[in-house]
């Protein structure tokens, strides 16, 4: 971090002198502030450090905030979002020297490429960041549930977390964290085999009431028991990715259209026990399930309901059951472009078409030939 402090100084003297520049007409005298010419870094207001901090990248920031005592205070109190993504080495060391100085962020991503982030790191974060409502732990294969623990404890507030490909996770480890982070709205467990378990989502189905988005792709650990808990406890979820979770059944589907009548994304890439039973159970929620709560919005009816569907390997389902489906919801589109009805590997479904292009082929079919 030290050895790239100069390139980090200069690309914020660059910015300086371009902020300066377009504030004084670019006649490059200086711009004057209450009275006060500013013609040099140590001149510069609070307010304008943290204006100009804004206007360039995480890793500039981070240089300074370690100019000077009254920069780092200022920018430490100010710097509520910081991605740390950039850091191809040493990012764990890097996280542990950062937490107790910006106890004020509110995001904080931490995608890898390569894994460096360990406990420690999250830990720190637990006991210094206590206003963080994002999270991005993308990728980090060396935690444990020891980081999870933590994350309970100390960060209460998060609504957005990220813990794809983190294999290490136990259900114990998650369903502890639900019972303290009851504010999730979007958690990603994409490839968490280990965590994502039917005992887990019992746990966000009973603490997690505002869940809106969950990704469960590739967690071959969840079956009906789980899905169905979520049904149930998470009325506003929006968004279900169930992509490769081959052990649930048209059990997990009927529930969810029973249950969640805002459903608008729903991802069942191979899904192979998913029959048609559970396609008419989406097709007949929208009119049979509260048609009072349809009726008054009125307007928003289009809006409303499954507006992206992926079934594709899901070979047991006929033509019939998806036109249906397709038929109930007009923003499920198949043509060309468009395709929020995916459909992949199910070659008995090439008949099943939506409205628009129907009505597509009809416009084409009645345009007059010219004679040759």
């Amino acid at each position: 971090m030290i050895g790239k402090a100069k390139v980090g100084s200069e690309e914020l003297n660059s910015c300086f002198e371009k902020l300066l520049m377009v504030a004084a007409g670019n006649s490059g005298v200086g711009v004057r502030m209450e009275g006060a010419l500013i013609t040099e870094w140590k001149d510069i207001p609070m307010e304008l450090l943290l204006r100009i901090v804004s206007l360039v990248d995480d890793r500039t920031a981070i240089v300074a905030s370690g100019v000077c005592c009254g920069w780092r205070d200022a920018i430490c109190f100010g710097l509520t979002q910081l991605s740390l993504s950039w850091c191809k080495k040493n990012m764990n060391n890097l996280v542990l020297s950062l937490a107790p100085k910006f106890t004020r962020l509110q995001t904080l991503i931490l995608r890898q490429e390569n894994p460096q982030l360990e406990d420690n790191a999250v830990e720190a974060i637990a006991n210094f960041c206590h206003d963080i409502q994002e999270l991005d732990l993308s990728k980090s294969f060396k935690l444990s549930d020891h980081s999870l623990y933590a994350l309970a404890r100390g960060c209460p507030n998060i609504t957005k977390l990220n813990i794809s490909g983190c294999t290490s996770f136990s259900d114990g480890a998650l369903e502890y964290l639900t019972n303290f982070c009851q504010k999730l709205k979007i958690l990603n467990l994409c490839g968490c085999v280990k965590a994502a378990t039917d005992r887990a989502l019992q746990a966000i189905g009973r603490n997690c009431k505002m869940l809106q988005s969950l990704n469960l792709g590739w967690c071959d650990n969840v079956g009906d028991i789980g899905v169905m808990s979520l049904a149930y406890g998470c009325p506003d979820l929006k968004c279900l990715d169930l992509c490769g979770c081959v052990r649930i059944t048209d059990d997990s589907v009927i529930a969810l259209a029973d249950k969640c009548l805002h459903l608008r994304s729903l991802d069942l890439y191979y899904c192979r026990n998913i029959t048609d039973r559970a396609m008419y159970s989406l097709a007949h929620s929208r009119v049979n399930n509260k048609p009072s709560l349809w009726q008054s919005m009125k307007g928003r009816y289009d809006e409303e309901g499954l507006r992206s569907l992926n079934i594709s390997q899901c070979t047991a389902l006929t033509p019939s059951a998806i036109q249906t489906l397709c038929d109930t919801f007009p923003a499920l589109h198949t043509c060309s472009g468009r395709h929020t009805l995916v459909m992949s590997g199910c070659l008995n479904l090439t008949s099943v078409h939506c409205a628009c292009a129907v009505q597509a082929h009809r416009t084409l079919n009645t345009i007059p030939h010219t004679a040759h």
